[in-house]
């Protein structure tokens, strides 16, 4: 069972900017490809962005392209989120992905979720 923590969520306001940290248990992290998805209260959960296993590959959702970027350090085993121009729209629970298989995140049903972070953005 692979275990993600995230970390990084709290109160910022419009235009600024916060980082989402998320470690895993699993020792051969780099076989995992992951993924960030958030869910606003009210909305169903929705995809923000991945990257491959070797972190070249990327992609956003257009809602959050040009503001957010996924990377990830796979000597640490965690992903990050660096989301700045912070918008109201973006309040919502933030949560890590990770499958063996890029194809499961994709269709939003990546092998295993972290238990979310809270960001929220104040007008």
């Amino acid at each position: 069972q692979v275990q993600l923590v995230e970390s990084g969520g709290g109160l910022v306001q419009a235009g600024g900017s916060l980082r989402l940290s998320c470690t895993s248990s699993e020792p051969t992290f780099s076989t995992l490809s992951m993924g960030w998805f958030r869910q606003a209260p009210g909305k169903e959960r929705e995809f923000v962005a991945r990257i491959t296993r070797n972190g070249i590959g990327t992609f956003y959702a257009d809602s959050v392209k040009g503001r957010f970027t996924i990377s990830r350090d796979n000597i640490k085993n965690t992903v990050y989120l660096q989301m700045n121009s912070l918008k109201p729209e973006d309040t919502a629970i933030y949560y890590c992905a990770a499958s063996f298989s890029m194809s499961t995140i994709m269709i939003n049903r990546p092998d295993y979720w972290g238990q979310g972070t809270q960001v929220t953005v104040s007008s």
